[in-house]
């Protein structure tokens, strides 16, 4: 089993002198292949600065992560673009889709970023709207899309580039409670089904059941309870 993400005495500061504000405090975290990881915490305890850092979005300002067994510290702009396109999904609290593309043309969009070959990517395309039950959404735009139809295929999108991490901010923020659940349970059977892993920054306890930990972010560290 491959470790997918490794963090070592990350830490993350902010300001200068006497007004040093320290936000990742020397943390340290592992998700292993096929693991769903919550990571939960108050508004301000830091989680967004946690997932920056986590997918390569922010370079700490001490400390060592690795994606993939890949160290991601010293590389340029240009290498962490390309890491971001091949090892690391994202999904965010609203779906974020293009309004101009219509569901499939979302998933290919990421594919062409990626330069993947274009007939396995729209079989990849196929698979994964099948497996998310919209594949009959396929040829409409996100505007004739309800809210949970929308996270489902940023969801697809997510896993598009076939990532080594998946990483979801607040994936059910903008959901009921019954939709939410639904997205949660769409991300932790994807992880197991291709061996992935996913980290999940969320407040809301009641979407943890298919989580694998959970993890309270506290004074810059990762606590589980």
């Amino acid at each position: 089993m491959s470790t997918k993400l490794m963090m070592k005495q990350v830490t993350q500061t902010y300001g200068d002198g006497d007004s040093t504000l320290s936000v990742l405090n020397n943390l340290d975290f592992e998700v292993q292949e096929g693991e769903f990881v919550a990571v939960l915490g108050p508004s301000g305890s830091g989680k967004s600065t946690f997932l920056s850092a986590a997918g390569a979005l922010l370079t700490p300002t001490s400390g060592e992560i690795y994606i993939d067994g890949e160290s991601i510290i010293q590389k340029d702009k240009t290498q962490l673009t390309e890491l971001r396109l091949h090892k690391i999904g994202f999904m965010f609290q609203s779906a974020q889709l293009l309004p101009y593309l219509k569901v499939e043309e979302q998933l290919l969009y990421v594919a062409r970023l990626a330069k993947l070959n274009a007939k396995e990517a729209r079989q990849r395309a196929a698979d994964l709207l099948k497996r998310l039950e919209i594949s009959g959404k396929r040829n409409q735009y996100p505007e004739q899309l309800s809210g949970g139809e929308k996270q489902r295929v940023a969801i697809a999108r997510a896993w598009m580039n076939n990532p080594a991490i998946l990483f979801a901010d607040e994936p059910t923020a903008s959901l009921d409670y019954r939709r939410g659940r639904e997205v949660v349970r769409m991300i932790a059977d994807e992880v197991k089904k291709e061996r992935k892993a996913a980290v999940m920054v969320t407040h809301d306890e009641r979407m943890l059941e298919w989580c694998d930990r959970v993890l309270h972010l506290e004074n810059g560290k990762l606590v589980e309870k």
